[in-house]
């Protein structure tokens, strides 16, 4: 939540499926790199992540007090609970990771817990505002079908046919390229755009990259760098 109370607009985070049906925000499809634990996370209940720490590998552990819960397993539902009572706007992009075992039981799981957390209809009055990115451009129509107010995002790490045209797949509403392609691909974001998508790149970290995605006029910028960006966008 430290992106929150730097005055971020938003929250990022992916989530897959463990073994008894849990949501969790895991980037890895692998324990071993960002855990004590071993094997895949798909194959392990939420009892057995539960019991790892996933804060070791990060350079602050365990001395900065200001991470305490740096080691814990964190679920989508504790996180769709921290983000409602944070009491401010939040608009929270939730990636599903695949390909997975259990196939389209991500997003179905996925639609219920938003339901349940009064999150899938994104209304206007509600605080937290859900979009949902992929990859795959299945679990994108996925998504529209099961919740169609929720905006998706296909995101986008190499150049798919017909993309660099401004098409986008069927269910994809936003635009996900990563900075990279952007930077590769100078055409791509004003053809998306003068095709009237939206474009969110990722991962903005370095000053170079936040000029480039800025003379593009960007319509979201995820970055691991929250207060780099604002502090550079109160600039402008």
């Amino acid at each position: 939540m430290r992106a929150i109370e730097e005055g971020a607009d938003g929250l990022e985070c992916d989530v897959r499926l463990t073994r008894d049906g849990h949501l969790v925000c895991v980037h890895d499809r692998n324990l071993k790199r960002t855990s004590n634990g071993r094997g895949l996370v798909s194959a392990k209940t939420l009892a057995e992540l539960e019991s790892l720490n996933f804060g070791s590998w990060h350079p602050a552990y365990p001395e900065n007090e200001d991470l305490p819960d740096l080691g814990r397993l964190l679920t989508l539902d504790r996180l769709l609970t921290a983000v409602r009572d944070c009491g401010r706007p939040v608009h929270l992009l939730i990636e599903t990771k695949h390909p997975s075992r259990y196939g389209a039981d991500v997003e179905r799981k996925l639609v219920a817990m938003l339901r349940r957390h009064g999150l899938a209809d994104n209304r206007p009055d509600n605080l937290v505002q859900v979009t949902v990115m992929s990859f795959a451009a299945l679990a994108l129509r996925r998504i529209r079908a099961l919740a169609p107010a929720i905006p998706t995002v296909y995101l986008l790490e190499i150049l798919p046919p017909g993309v660099g045209r401004g098409r986008l797949p069927f269910g994809a509403r936003v635009a996900g390229p990563g900075v990279g392609l952007v930077r590769s691909k100078p055409g791509l974001v004003p053809a998306l755009k003068q095709a009237g998508h939206r474009v969110y790149v990722w991962t903005v970290n370095e000053p170079d990259e936040l000029e480039l995605v800025l003379e593009h006029e960007v319509d979201g910028v995820i970055s691991d760098r929250p207060k780099f960006v604002l502090d550079r966008l109160a600039q402008v």
